[in-house]
């Protein structure tokens, strides 16, 4: 049967250390449940003329027409989506963030409301989005929760008309349709690599690299800047140019080096760069150009001011925004020495810097963290950026003995970075409070709703967890448990299948078959058959995991009535109505006695039913399960999104 995502699969949260289960609760029953005043002033709040947290400009030569486009295509109604096309695989400098940027600072006056989005991952647009709060309502949102934050936000641009949304550095197109498809009353924009994905109401601009002509503009402009250049210079911007493939962010990079060190010509850097690049294949290779040329800005830079580099090297193992400054000083360093050392790397282009926080661009981490020598092993300064960024982040989030431990909002700050370092651990690597950390963060973002993004942190979880404690250890088995969950969130069930049908019969061995962690894990191999369609397979496990669970807990414990809300909601995939309705309804009546009206599972359960319901064509009994039960849960029913 074929159904819609109304359809719910609740499952088990969790049994033992830390153990979760697969997929989530997915159901109408979501986000922070907003109070009524909260709701009336997203209403009647309004921007400030000209709000925006817009980056400066900086500057951006060219580019006319494809900023043409972007105006016809957003202001023709629905969104516009700036992506660097299909050619060249996993590059960036193209210039994509600049040419929105330039379209917001260009187009200012004509919106109420510009908020620029780092929306590298969902955690990240959470985070711009409750700046967003912050912006508009700072007294209420300095004492509500990160997730009321963001509802509030939703709510506010739902209200209001003539808003830009630019999301820059968007690396999965579902992780915006939320926002995308819910909001409707002003433009959204989004950057990225991804050229496919996007929906038909998106149309994608593939960005080339520049024209020859505003390349040598470009770089001209940067190293001359007022002053006209001779004839012999043109010729030696034009040849530059030409090496760096127009590539924008490796002509502004030479432009910023050759600022800093008036003293070289352009044809003697041209040759400091070395020979030209290899053309094995259509078109450049950024990662190449780049690391040309900061081999001879990182000499510059080692000679005049080692500290940059340590600071540019640890931010390499981060997450490309929001790097705190405090993360990049090294205990015993003056924080003034870092800014010094930070306003030099800004100078030489290399980062840029909100004057506590700095962001680096991805391409210019990519060529740091890779060795680019010709037997590939990792210099120095590589080997001790990573070691401190490791240093750095745990020291804030697992302080010394008798100092407080860390806050919600440092590990809200910090889990971006966490992610980072986990997406490029070694497998040999060992560092267990840094494994722990990872956990820590895994579980934070699952409860969060954002189980897809612990994928990296539970990779590096699972290795160490591995090779430390080995294959059957208990905690090597719930990492192993949780990894194959976050799979099934990401809709990756090629790997989540095997590894819950691994999972579940090392539990089996080890753990034995009533066990409340293979009880766990023969539910999540259900539900990962269920998510593939394979209800055959799923049914009787279903059946099987209800039947211990009500030998071993008892029918009405809470695990128990979540295994029986699994077991109908796979019979109503089935087409199975006359047996899901039924079991719905018993789970119903026991979680309002067991957990009472207002539980969010009852609620979830009450949610269920009424949607079987409905797809019986029994509205009769439908309608009154969507009424709530009643006036209040946690101090108010959210107001339903306003029709524009």
């Amino acid at each position: 049967m074929t159904t819609d995502d109304a359809t719910p699969r609740q499952h088990i949260e969790a049994a033992g250390q830390r153990s979760i289960a697969a997929d989530q609760i997915t159901n109408a029953y979501t986000g922070d449940v907003l109070p009524a005043e909260a709701l009336y002033a997203a209403e009647k709040v309004t921007a400030a003329p000209g709000l925006s947290n817009l980056p400066p400009a900086g500057l951006c030569l060219g580019r006319e027409e494809e900023l043409a486009w972007l105006r016809r295509t957003l202001t023709g109604g629905g969104e516009g989506a700036i992506t660097q096309g299909g050619t060249l695989h996993g590059l960036g400098g193209i210039g994509k963030s600049t040419l929105a940027l330039h379209y917001a600072h260009r187009h200012r006056a004509g919106y109420a409301l510009i908020w620029w989005i780092n929306a590298a991952s969902p955690d990240e647009i959470e985070t711009s989005l409750t700046a967003l709060t912050h912006a508009l309502v700072p007294g209420w949102a300095a004492t509500a929760g990160r997730g009321a934050q963001v509802a509030w936000a939703m709510q506010w641009l739902a209200w209001h008309k003539g808003w830009l949304l630019v999301y820059d550095n968007v690396d999965n197109p579902d992780e915006i349709t939320a926002y995308t498809g819910a909001l409707h009353q002003g433009h959204h924009l989004a950057t990225s690599r991804r050229a496919t994905g996007w929906p038909d109401s998106a149309p994608t601009l593939a960005l080339g690299t520049l024209d020859p002509d505003d390349a040598n503009a470009l770089l001209c402009r940067l190293v001359f800047k007022d002053t006209t250049p001779t004839a012999r210079q043109q010729a030696d911007a034009r040849a530059l140019v030409t090496d760096l493939g127009y590539l924008p962010l490796a002509v502004k990079q030479a432009g910023a080096y050759l600022i800093r060190n008036r003293g070289i010509q352009l044809d003697n850097y041209r040759r400091r760069l070395g020979a030209k690049l290899d053309r094995t294949a259509p078109g450049i290779d950024p990662e190449r150009t780049i690391a040309r040329i900061w081999n001879v800005t990182l000499r510059a830079l080692e000679q005049s001011d080692p500290l940059a580099v340590e600071v540019l090297y640890t931010a390499a193992w981060l997450a490309p925004n929001n790097i705190p400054h405090t993360l990049l000083t090294s205990p015993g360093t003056d924080p003034d020495d870092t800014a010094e050392a930070i306003g030099t790397l800004v100078d030489y282009s290399m980062v840029t810097d909100t004057g506590t926080t700095i962001s680096v661009h991805r391409l210019v981490q990519a060529v740091l963290r890779t060795p680019h020598n010709p037997d590939k092993t990792a210099p120095p300064w590589h080997l001790a950026g990573r070691e401190r960024a490791e240093q750095a982040v745990l020291h804030h989030l697992v302080p010394p003995r008798g100092q407080d431990n860390a806050t919600e909002d440092q590990w809200d700050t910090l889990t971006p970075h966490l992610v980072a370092l986990a997406a490029t651990t070694p497998s040999e690597h060992h560092n267990e409070p840094l494994t722990d950390a990872y956990d820590t963060a895994a579980h934070r973002l699952h409860q969060q709703g954002h189980t897809a993004r612990t994928i990296p942190l539970y990779e590096a979880t699972l290795a160490q967890r591995e090779r430390v404690l080995g294959d059957t250890h208990p905690d090597t088995l719930n990492s192993r448990n949780n990894l194959a969950s976050a799979y099934e969130s990401a809709g990756d069930l090629e790997r989540a299948i095997p590894l819950h049908e691994a999972t579940l019969a090392q539990r089996e061995r080890v753990l034995g078959d009533t066990h409340p962690d293979t009880l766990i894990s023969r539910n999540n191999l259900a539900s990962a058959y269920e998510s593939a369609g394979d209800l055959e397979r799923a049914i009787p496990l279903y059946e099987a995991t209800l039947a211990q669970y009500e030998r071993v807990l008892g029918g009405t414990h809470p695990d128990t009535l979540i295994s029986r809300n699994n077991l109908a909601s796979a019979y109503e995939s089935a087409g199975d109505l006359e047996r899901a309705i039924p079991l719905y309804e018993a789970t119903l009546a026991q979680r309002e006695r067991v957990l009472g009206d207002t539980h969010p599972n009852t609620l979830i359960s009450r949610n269920n039913l009424a949607y079987a319901y409905r797809v019986a064509g029994d509205l009769e009994r439908a309608i009154p399960c969507t009424r709530p039960p009643s006036p209040n849960v946690s101090g108010s029913w959210a107001t339903p999104t306003p029709t524009p």
